[in-house]
């Protein structure tokens, strides 16, 4: 069964235990100016969360803390990403590839929206083209020298969270949810499928978890008691961070400023564990490249070896041969 794939009815509606298409990350031609180390995916199992404003949030404190950061907006029919931040300019283009819009901090950001000509016309493609639209935003964006690169889903497990799985080299994915049970076993769907394609779950935020009075500071539940402590637990997610219910962040996003927000420690956690799969996967990298270099040594040495033996083994029989022929003396 491992080796059976969708066939006609594309992965989104596979129901094959072990589809061969669900496969690890697979490396994608290499731009020029393309030089990503880290890739980190935001999801959701539904929409209406905050996901995109998780992705924006954590996007800005990587870049606050020194780091060279990037979002590749894969939402193609509902992206946002420009608006929080404030890009409206259109992408631009040379014979390298496509050139990312800048946010105000130097956030690199590509999206659908940065395409078109009014920020409204819809988008109305099927899966295969959205895909492949994808695919050219990861492949020929001159994202030039990115420490890390955040990826906003749209919600779901659709076509979208298979080709980043499949095609992206991923670090790991963010999920995101709301205090609803509901959404918690939705988000259960997104956490079984990453495992399922050997891809690292690191961090869930809750977001809407809490609304903080402005007078006597106190919390109230207003969609109920969080359940993401519960559901990181359940799916042994390491890291969970809560967000609150804030106007103030709701106004920044809609004047374009989400990179203004103090977000107060609330995504360390997050963070954290965001920094720690980095690590691992440069020392991963690190450690395959020592065991490259070394199976190189050991074949030119195995091969100067070869060499040696053979060309002694010449001058073996040469000077056999020469013998055989010397005159007999009487």
């Amino acid at each position: 069964m491992s080796e059976q794939g969708c066939g006609s009815g594309g992965c989104s509606s596979c129901g094959v235990a072990g589809c061969g298409s669900r496969t690890a990350p697979i490396e994608m031609p290499k731009n020029a100016r393309k030089n990503v180390s880290h890739i980190v995916g935001v999801v959701s199992g539904k929409g209406g969360v905050g996901k995109s404003l998780v992705t924006s949030l954590l996007a800005s404190e990587m870049r606050k803390r020194g780091f060279k950061v990037g979002i590749l907006d894969a939402d193609i029919t509902g992206p946002s990403i420009p608006k929080t931040f404030g890009v409206s300019n259109r992408v631009s283009a040379d014979a390298d590839g496509i050139n990312p819009a800048l946010s105000n901090s130097g956030i690199k950001i590509m999206s659908i929206n940065l395409m078109l000509p009014q920020d409204d016309i819809p988008v109305a493609w099927r899966g295969p083209v959205i895909t492949g639209i994808l695919k050219q935003f990861w492949e020929e964006t001159n994202w030039e020298d990115l420490d890390y690169l955040f990826v906003d889903m749209p919600p779901g497990t659709s076509d979208v969270f298979l080709t980043v799985m499949q095609t992206f080299p991923i670090d790991g994915i963010v999920t995101v949810s709301a205090p609803q049970e509901l959404v918690a076993m939705i988000v259960g769907k997104a956490v079984n499928l990453a495992h399922d394609m050997n891809v690292s779950v690191l961090g869930l935020v809750e977001n809407m978890a809490y609304f903080k009075c402005d007078e006597c500071s106190k919390e109230h539940y207003i969609f109920g008691e969080p359940q993401g402590r519960f559901v990181a637990k359940r799916y042994q997610i390491p890291a969970y961070a809560t967000l609150p219910l804030d106007p103030a962040f709701a106004h920044l996003c809609d004047m374009g400023k989400v990179e203004e927000y103090d977000v107060d420690h609330k995504l360390d956690t997050i963070i954290e564990q965001i920094e720690l799969a980095a690590k691992q996967a440069d020392e991963k990298k690190a450690a395959e490249k020592a065991a490259s270099a070394n199976a190189d040594a050991a074949g030119a040495a195995d091969e100067k070896a070869a060499d040696t033996a053979n060309a002694a083994a010449s001058t073996n029989a040469g000077a056999d041969a020469a013998q055989g022929s010397a005159p007999e003396q009487h």
